[in-house]
């Protein structure tokens, strides 16, 4: 499979992994032909890239790091938990039951588990969702993100517990947000911007209040939009202020927002996430931190065409560990021109050359 952007999609390209929706049904299965109206269906959806079958690359994979059934699990406890604050039970807000923080705390321990199986670095392109529950998948990806940093950080398993748990909820607060601004295309004014920066304030208040949540996962929600240089909000802390969990959500946050499809902006891919986070090492993000997650993801993902410093090109085929920089790629052109035969070339033993920039157009 080969990763390629929508709007470089042709008749007659055939789709090579199946996009779901956020309730896990199919809206095109792996095998279909692509037509002028299929085409312009995704377009609609807002779907940045998709994979699709070329000869040659029959063997490469886009695995999710975790099984689609643990994945609708989590989506549908996030919903719960989410919604029990939306409509809380006698009046209070602050509600949020004993059983969806339990089965939460399980779905943590899940996503701990099956991250711990995984062999591959997190790469999270290989699934599309549609807007309306992009809090739910948002909320999951991040909690994915952040567990995976905070156990390179060496975190223990009863820290990590709490900071997944603050990751699930860190965006409760949006459940206050009216959904015409959460939605909204156009620039917010700076009313409907301070609506939205009021979540993290709205969100502490509701998970402390909970007698079954612990105030570090209250406060995810309070300090993932806070900064080193005291830039963020909604109290402006600095540096040491901020707690370690804040520290690890803001990155987590920021990378899954800017990889992901929203309404008001196209994905970008995990390298160009990974660069805004490196632009504000250091000011914005902890420096440790970011070179840390950087070791987390996929930074170039099975499927991608890359072209090397060197003057090839090819698409990769496979992760190193430990190496997120340095994947095997099929070599598929050398100075513009088709190879052959292909060939796969382990970067993690040609140090003399690097990639030097992604490519999402047609091959055609």
């Amino acid at each position: 499979m080969r990763l390629i952007a929508v709007n470089e999609l042709k008749p007659g390209d055939t789709l090579g992994k199946t996009i779901f929706n956020e309730n896990g049904q199919a809206l095109l299965h792996s095998g279909a032909t692509f037509t002028e109206l299929v085409i312009k269906r995704l377009r609609n959806y807002d779907i940045t890239y998709v994979y699709v079958d070329e000869p040659g690359t029959e063997d490469i994979e886009a695995a999710y790091p975790i099984s689609e059934k643990l994945r609708m699990e989590a989506i549908h406890s996030i919903k719960g938990a989410f919604r029990s604050v939306k409509n809380p039970k006698r009046g209070r807000q602050e509600y949020v039951t004993q059983k969806s923080r339990a089965s939460m705390i399980e779905i943590v321990r899940s996503l701990m588990t099956e991250l711990q199986s995984h062999k591959e670095v997190l790469s999270l392109l290989s699934d599309v969702f549609t807007y309306d529950d992009y809090i739910f998948t948002h909320s999951l990806n991040v909690t994915m993100y952040t567990l995976a940093l905070g156990k390179q950080l060496q975190l223990p398993t009863r820290r990590l517990e709490d900071l997944g748990l603050g990751a699930i909820l860190h965006d409760v607060g949006k459940m206050n947000v009216p959904k015409e601004i959460l939605l909204k295309e156009g620039k917010l004014s700076r009313e409907e911007f301070e609506t939205i920066q009021h979540h993290t304030e709205a969100g502490f208040e509701i998970l402390r209040k909970a007698p079954n949540i612990p105030l570090t996962a209250a406060h995810c929600a309070f300090q993932h939009h806070e900064r080193l240089d005291g830039s963020g909000y909604p109290r402006g802390l600095v540096s040491d202020e901020i707690h370690l969990y804040g520290k690890i959500l803001a990155i987590a946050d920021v990378f899954d927002a800017v990889t992901s499809d929203r309404i008001y902006r196209k994905a970008m891919l995990p390298h160009e996430g990974l660069e805004i986070l490196y632009s504000g090492a250091g000011q914005l993000f902890d420096k440790e931190m970011v070179e840390e997650f950087r070791k987390c993801i996929a930074i170039y993902p099975n499927g991608v065409t890359v072209s090397l410093s060197d003057g090839r090109s090819g698409i990769v085929v496979r992760q190193n560990p430990h190496l997120c920089d340095r994947p095997v790629i099929r070599m598929f052109k050398e100075n513009g021109q088709a190879v052959e035969e292909t060939y796969d070339l382990d970067l993690s033993k040609e140090l003399s050359v690097v990639v030097a920039k992604c490519d999402t157009t047609s091959a055609g």
